[in-house]
């Protein structure tokens, strides 16, 4: 795809916003993209590669995959039409790996699944067989709008699914073009823009979810400190590995939208 193709393809997913009767709204603060560069044949064995191609890119003179933890504070989670006035505060952490769906072509994500420091975890894989996992979030971070970065940035996260430690370092500086990409239009898409994701759920069946957003202000940020039990469980990604993640890049809030229920693959939201 050409730098106009990704770019274009960037604003078509921002314009179609749609609002479903059950759908969240929430802010999402200390928003983090930490991303690592994975052999290929790794991450084949976790994901159904007759509906998902995980995305190639040349790093460190091999082709790698890209896996994704993205850990933020959901501020004020909330159905925008079933019950707005009924509002939660709770941290979350996305695992996932950045695929291209089969069937359409179109860049996405593929969930390894959920952590969500909050009871509500417990409905929704009753109802929806969804792969979220309760976790207790202890959240320690403190931004610097006059300085635009974060002065602090830490998560703590204990689960039997995989517990967390993240303590990151803010440069305050602006994206810039990272190692395996082409163009500013590219990462965009496939790092910020994967709006539609793919699971596997509780009953082994395929199950998927949607989100709008708009374009997401990152900077770029270092690791001090990174443990994550899950891929170590899964033998994705040593204890040394994991302190040198490909890229880290952090937003300090961000409005998302979250189309619900899930549904199956092929299924229309709306």
């Amino acid at each position: 795809m050409t730098t106009t193709g990704f770019s274009d393809d960037l604003d078509r997913r921002i314009a179609d916003r749609q609002l479903g009767w059950m759908d969240v709204r929430t802010k999402l603060q200390h928003f983090a993209l930490i991303n690592y560069a994975v052999p290929i044949d790794r991450l084949r064995p976790h994901i159904p590669e007759e509906h998902f191609e995980i995305v190639p890119f040349e790093i460190g003179n091999q082709t790698c995959g890209l896996l994704s933890v993205v850990p933020f504070l959901d501020d004020d989670f909330h159905y925008a039409r079933l019950a707005p006035f009924a509002k939660f505060s709770f941290g979350q952490t996305n695992h996932r790996v950045y695929v291209i769906e089969r069937s359409t072509r179109e860049h996405a994500v593929w969930f390894f699944g959920t952590t969500l420091g909050s009871r509500l975890v417990h409905l929704a894989r009753s109802l929806w067989r969804i792969p979220w996992h309760y976790a207790t979030y202890d959240i320690d971070c403190q931004y610097d709008s006059d300085a635009s970065r974060y002065r602090r940035y830490r998560f703590d996260v204990k689960s039997d699914w995989c517990s967390c430690d993240i303590e990151l370092e803010d440069t305050g500086e602006p994206m810039s073009l990272l190692e395996g990409f082409d163009s500013i239009e590219q990462q965009k898409l496939i790092l910020t823009h994967p709006v539609e994701g793919f699971f596997y759920r509780l009953n082994g069946s395929l199950g998927t979810y949607s989100v709008w957003h708009d374009e997401i202000a990152l900077t770029t940020a270092h690791a001090a400190c990174l443990h994550f039990s899950l891929y170590e469980r899964l033998e994705l990604l040593s204890r040394d590995e994991m302190t040198r993640p490909h890229s880290v890049l952090m937003c300090p809030e961000t409005l998302f939208e979250i189309h619900l229920p899930p549904r199956r693959p092929g299924v229309s939201q709306h």
